[in-house]
Protein backbone atom coordinates (compact mmCIF):
# COMPACT_ATOMS: atom_id res chain seq x y z
CA UNK A 1 0.00 0.00 0.00
CA UNK A 2 1.24 3.47 -0.87
CA UNK A 3 0.40 6.66 1.01
CA UNK A 4 1.78 10.16 1.08
CA UNK A 5 1.61 13.03 3.52
CA UNK A 6 3.45 16.03 4.88
CA UNK A 7 6.29 15.30 7.27
CA UNK A 8 4.83 17.90 9.63
CA UNK A 9 1.68 15.80 10.13
CA UNK A 10 1.50 13.51 13.17
CA UNK A 11 2.69 9.95 12.80
CA UNK A 12 -0.12 7.46 12.27
CA UNK A 13 0.34 3.84 13.31
CA UNK A 14 -0.83 2.87 9.82
CA UNK A 15 1.98 4.83 8.10
CA UNK A 16 4.24 1.80 7.88
CA UNK A 17 7.66 2.68 6.48
CA UNK A 18 8.06 6.47 6.29
CA UNK A 19 10.44 7.81 3.62
CA UNK A 20 11.23 11.50 3.20
CA UNK A 21 11.52 12.45 -0.48
CA UNK A 22 13.08 15.93 -0.47
CA UNK A 23 16.49 17.29 -1.50
CA UNK A 24 16.57 19.80 1.35
CA UNK A 25 15.72 19.31 5.00
CA UNK A 26 12.18 20.60 5.77
CA UNK A 27 12.09 24.10 7.25
CA UNK A 28 11.37 24.51 10.91
CA UNK A 29 11.63 20.80 11.70
CA UNK A 30 14.31 19.50 14.03
CA UNK A 31 15.77 16.19 12.93
CA UNK A 32 15.36 14.72 16.38
CA UNK A 33 11.61 15.49 16.18
CA UNK A 34 11.12 14.00 12.72
CA UNK A 35 9.74 10.49 12.49
CA UNK A 36 11.02 8.85 9.33
CA UNK A 37 12.77 5.63 8.34
CA UNK A 38 14.79 6.93 5.42
CA UNK A 39 15.61 10.00 3.38
CA UNK A 40 15.81 9.58 -0.41
CA UNK A 41 17.25 12.75 -1.88
CA UNK A 42 18.15 11.02 -5.15
CA UNK A 43 14.52 10.68 -6.28
CA UNK A 44 13.45 14.18 -5.28
CA UNK A 45 13.25 16.74 -8.10
CA UNK A 46 16.44 18.63 -8.85
CA UNK A 47 16.84 22.11 -7.42
CA UNK A 48 16.48 23.57 -10.92
CA UNK A 49 13.24 21.72 -11.62
CA UNK A 50 11.76 22.52 -8.22
CA UNK A 51 12.61 26.20 -8.60
CA UNK A 52 11.12 26.34 -12.10
CA UNK A 53 7.90 24.53 -11.15
CA UNK A 54 6.99 26.40 -7.95
CA UNK A 55 3.63 24.56 -7.98
CA UNK A 56 2.21 26.68 -10.79
CA UNK A 57 -0.69 24.69 -12.27
CA UNK A 58 0.23 25.79 -15.80
CA UNK A 59 3.64 24.09 -15.38
CA UNK A 60 2.23 20.73 -14.26
CA UNK A 61 2.42 18.80 -17.54
CA UNK A 62 5.95 19.97 -18.28
CA UNK A 63 7.03 19.39 -14.67
CA UNK A 64 5.71 15.84 -14.77
CA UNK A 65 7.58 15.09 -18.01
CA UNK A 66 10.84 16.64 -16.80
CA UNK A 67 10.65 14.91 -13.44
CA UNK A 68 10.01 11.52 -15.04
CA UNK A 69 13.11 12.20 -17.12
CA UNK A 70 15.13 12.79 -13.96
CA UNK A 71 13.78 9.54 -12.53
CA UNK A 72 15.20 7.56 -15.45
CA UNK A 73 18.76 7.66 -14.08
CA UNK A 74 20.11 4.26 -12.96
CA UNK A 75 20.30 5.39 -9.31
CA UNK A 76 16.71 6.64 -9.32
CA UNK A 77 15.45 3.49 -11.04
CA UNK A 78 17.17 1.37 -8.37
CA UNK A 79 15.61 3.40 -5.53
CA UNK A 80 12.17 3.29 -7.13
CA UNK A 81 12.51 -0.50 -7.26
CA UNK A 82 13.30 -0.57 -3.54
CA UNK A 83 10.23 1.56 -2.83
CA UNK A 84 8.04 -0.77 -4.91
CA UNK A 85 9.28 -3.71 -2.83
CA UNK A 86 8.48 -1.92 0.42
CA UNK A 87 4.99 -0.98 -0.81
CA UNK A 88 4.36 -4.56 -2.00
CA UNK A 89 5.21 -6.02 1.41
CA UNK A 90 3.39 -3.47 3.59
CA UNK A 91 2.55 0.19 3.84
CA UNK A 92 4.89 2.84 2.45
CA UNK A 93 4.29 6.48 3.28
CA UNK A 94 6.18 9.03 1.20
CA UNK A 95 6.83 12.26 3.07
CA UNK A 96 7.24 15.80 1.79
CA UNK A 97 7.37 19.30 3.19
CA UNK A 98 5.20 20.84 0.48
CA UNK A 99 1.64 21.94 1.16
CA UNK A 100 0.44 21.29 -2.40
CA UNK A 101 0.90 17.52 -2.49
CA UNK A 102 -1.48 17.00 -5.43
CA UNK A 103 0.75 19.13 -7.68
CA UNK A 104 4.06 17.97 -6.27
CA UNK A 105 6.59 15.29 -7.06
CA UNK A 106 4.76 12.91 -4.72
CA UNK A 107 1.80 12.80 -7.11
CA UNK A 108 4.18 11.69 -9.86
CA UNK A 109 5.83 9.11 -7.59
CA UNK A 110 2.42 7.80 -6.56
CA UNK A 111 1.57 7.27 -10.23
CA UNK A 112 4.89 5.54 -10.95
CA UNK A 113 4.85 3.33 -7.86
CA UNK A 114 1.12 2.63 -7.68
Amino acid sequence: MLRYKRIYEPVDREDGVRILVERLWPRGLKRENAAFDGWLKIIAPSHELRTWHRHHPEHWTEFEARYKGELSSPEAVRELGRLREIAASGTLTLLTATRAIETSHLAVLHELLG
